[in-house]
């Protein structure tokens, strides 16, 4: 067991992981907050969980995250943040608040759209529209083993019709599958999201942030954390870790650059290092109102990411523990199975937010992930409450959207949306609502962004090519983030990261505690009855 007050951590990344590590390592391990480093390669914390940008240049989102109350260890974490604007609140307390308020519950009335004779048609989707087989195949993969599915993908398991049911256009935007991605990761989420079946239609389980996910979450987290005296150390690469020459994996050494200039870190025998691998935003190119975003790098590129992240974790499978170090290449060097777009707009005019909740029935923050099925890019567009960012002002709304296949031409932009510019983007979403483009067109901002590993670990794989959250044989050395293997829960979610995060503090500094169990709906006979009701329906 460690002795906290000899121990300094140097969390590599300044993700959501290493940020609930460093909270962690404070209050359940009682490290001295000064001896705790995160060390990241840009100029933000936050990682993949970001959000910027003004009203005069527009703001910007990468993505958005899907929150709910089966993430506990996500809700232990925030619980002990205080709030940016009550410090006599959590932000737990904060966002339970915000959710409890009638005027903010979701309840979707367009969570896909068809196109019509006469323009877009809002779809009844009661019930899911699966057919005999399809229902049999779920209840199938359900049942069968993750070493028995393998590598196969989900279009090894289903026939073609299931890709046309309501079903799979309402669960794959809601989480970004593809057809070609891993069987056992859509698996995992029928097992994780069991309890979602009976309101898929209308996404009433999720839970939102009073604000976009960075100045809800990640800001607040930042704080508290630089408040209790925590070292962030920003613009700063981690190119390579030394070990000892051992068969454990013991770390000795940091090696840095930042602005030109080397470094190294001399790790202790008390001290511990973890580091996030990879990254699902390594890459990501951000366009403007004006410009299209830059081409998906070539599979061999990916490795060379700006970030370092790839790079970093590649090198780890070039040393002697290169068995248990996992394998990055299976999901840096796929990028057209794992990329897709994504949109954000700012509006200095309030027609369309009109028109859209007269259409939709929804008011902004009610609805859901709307989705235009029939359109060529698979698009979906997110309408949160207003504002969604600090300091927004109250005649600007914003708006996030992405799609499926940006490698497609548009139905009304005739080019691929991976091409196109944000206004061009927006163009082709008003045509697929029908809208006027006058006078939202100019007096709007898009932003469009590409992000070609954006769904990599969703990606078919071994099972080592995920590494374990502490290597087997490591004294020192933790990996945190989406890629590594936490058996049963699902990545692509905040609460995997934390979990690991909980994970890898509990372990090397000997703390008497376990992460919450996952939370299993597939254990409950009311879930499973209330699923299995809808899908039969």
């Amino acid at each position: 067991m460690r002795d906290p007050k000899k121990t300094n951590a140097y969390l590599v990344g300044g993700g959501i992981a290493s940020l609930a590590a460093a909270v962690h390592l404070i209050q359940d391990a009682h490290v001295l907050p000064s001896q705790i480093h995160i060390i990241e390669s840009g100029p933000l914390p936050g990682g993949s969980m970001d959000g910027a940008g003004t009203a005069e240049k527009g703001y910007i989102l990468r993505g958005g995250r899907m929150l709910n109350f089966s993430y506990l260890c996500l809700y232990e974490l925030l619980s002990t943040i205080p709030s940016l604007t009550d410090p006599n609140k959590t932000v737990k307390q904060e966002i339970d608040e915000f959710n409890a308020i009638p005027e903010n519950k979701t309840h979707a009335h367009a969570r896909l759209v068809a196109k019509g004779a006469d323009g877009p048609e809002i779809m009844d989707v009661q019930a899911l529209g699966l057919h005999g087989k399809d229902k049999v195949y779920l209840i199938k993969m359900m049942a069968e083993s993750e070493k028995s599915l393998g590598t196969k993908k989900i279009t090894d398991c289903f026939d073609e019709t299931f890709f046309e049911t309501k079903f799979w256009y309402m669960w794959a935007t809601m989480f970004a599958f593809q057809p070609w991605h891993s069987a056992v990761e859509f698996k995992r989420y029928l097992h994780r999201f069991v309890h979602e079946f009976k309101r898929i239609n209308t996404l009433s389980g999720v839970d939102r942030t009073p604000l976009n996910q960075f100045d809800s979450i990640i800001l607040p987290i930042e704080t508290y954390l630089k408040k209790e005296g925590v070292v962030f150390r920003y613009n700063t690469k981690v190119t390579g870790l030394s070990f000892l020459d051992s068969s454990k994996i013991t770390v000795e050494e940091i090696n840095t650059t930042s602005n030109g200039v080397t470094g190294i870190i001399h790790v202790q025998s008390e001290d511990i290092v973890f580091v996030t691998i990879g990254s699902m935003t390594s890459y990501a190119s951000i366009g403007s109102n004006t410009s299209a975003p830059a081409p998906l790098p070539a599979p061999a590129a990916g490795k060379g990411a700006p970030d370092g992240a790839w790079a970093l974790w590649d090198s780890f499978t070039r040393t002697p523990h290169a068995s248990v170090m996992g394998n990055p290449a299976n999901f840096y060097s796929r990028p057209a199975e794992s990329c897709w777009l994504s949109f954000t707009t700012t509006l200095h005019d309030p027609s369309f937010f009109e028109r859209l909740e007269k259409w939709s029935g929804n008011a902004p923050g009610t609805g859901a992930l709307v989705t235009f099925k029939d359109s060529n890019w698979l698009m979906s567009i997110v309408v949160p409450k207003q504002p969604h960012f600090i300091n927004q002002p109250s005649n600007v709304q914003v708006f996030w959207g992405y799609a499926l296949h940006p490698e497609k031409i548009g139905d009304y932009v005739k080019k691929p949306m991976a091409e196109c510019t944000g206004a061009e983007i927006l163009t082709e979403l008003l045509g697929n609502l029908n809208f006027p483009e006058h006078p939202t067109l100019e007096s709007s901002i898009t932003i469009p962004c590409m992000m070609p590993f954006i769904t990599s670990q969703f990606l078919t794989r071994e099972y080592t090519d995920r590494p374990k959250v502490i290597p087997a044989g490591s004294t020192n050395l933790a990996l945190l983030g989406q890629f590594v293997e936490i058996d049963m829960d699902t990545v692509f979610t905040v609460e995997y990261s934390v979990r690991g995060a909980q994970m890898a503090v509990f372990e090397l500094m000997g703390v008497d505690k376990k992460p919450h169990g996952m939370y299993r709906g597939d254990h409950s006979l009311v879930v499973m009855a209330e699923a299995l009701k809808m899908m039969l329906a």
